[in-house]
């Protein structure tokens, strides 16, 4: 990804494949975001007419950008330049406070809370609660509510405060292994699982699901209250399914 989004006012003819038929020329405006999304806008509506999403490369020579995506390719050329630049951009989300280091405002979008003024970015688990009227952590930056095992409130920023730590403090060699002698160790391997201590040996281990412990399952597991019924920490557990 670069940085800014490129915006470019023209005459020019665009392409698709190299196939001369898909050739349209005209007043246009050519823009390309930040993850490499080529469109081509005309006069009317607001649907392109042409694009390219997320192309592996986008390169200008002499006046022709061309984007390409393994076998597609889109060909922007030229003829006459009204007006070129480049801007700041970044995810557009629901505004959370300010930013403690610049004054910035903060926006939450998805998996990630961004500051517009320091592009600060914080990565936030999707089922996190911003508890943006409990009052700030003592860095400034909002707290957040994630259920692991427990309710956790820990700092958005996870160098200031870790999630990864308050689970472990809690769970981490609380479940004996179902299939070898070891504890289960708390672990990040994409996310939070529970996982044998005597791997590779044992390679025993389950990702943490959101909710709380609200018991043990038949199978010796934690059970999780998730909001949508019980759940063992073992996702196919018959035992489970025969006390339903």
């Amino acid at each position: 990804m670069h940085e800014g989004t490129r915006v470019l006012a023209g005459q020019c003819t665009t392409t698709t494949d190299a196939d001369p038929a898909t050739r349209k020329r005209g007043d246009v405006v050519v823009v390309c975001k930040p993850d490499n999304t080529v469109l081509v806008h005309d006069a009317e509506g607001y649907r392109p007419v042409e694009w390219l999403t997320r192309a592996e490369t986008v390169r200008v020579v002499d006046g022709v950008l061309t984007a390409t995506d393994g076998d597609e390719h889109l060909r922007v050329e030229v003829h006459e330049e009204y007006g070129s630049s480049s801007y700041p951009t970044s995810a557009a989300g629901t505004p959370i406070g300010d930013c403690p280091i610049c004054d910035g405002r903060l926006v939450r979008d998805e998996g990630t809370v961004t500051c517009l003024g320091c592009r600060d970015v914080y990565g936030l688990p999707r089922d996190a609660t911003l508890l943006t009227d409990a009052g700030n952590c003592e860095c400034g930056r909002p707290r957040m509510r994630v259920e692991r095992g427990r309710a956790f409130e820990v700092c958005l920023d996870r160098d200031c405060e870790s999630l990864d730590e308050r689970v472990k403090e809690a769970f981490d060699r609380e479940w004996d292994c179902p299939d070898c002698d070891g504890d289960l160790r708390v672990l990040r391997r994409g996310g939070l699982l529970a996982g044998c201590e005597n791997y590779p040996d044992c390679d025993t281990g389950w990702g943490i699901p959101t909710g709380t412990v609200a018991g043990e399952c038949d199978c010796g597991l934690p059970l999780f209250d998730t909001g949508n019924g019980p759940r063992c920490l073992d996702t196919g557990c018959l035992a489970l399914e025969n006390q339903a």
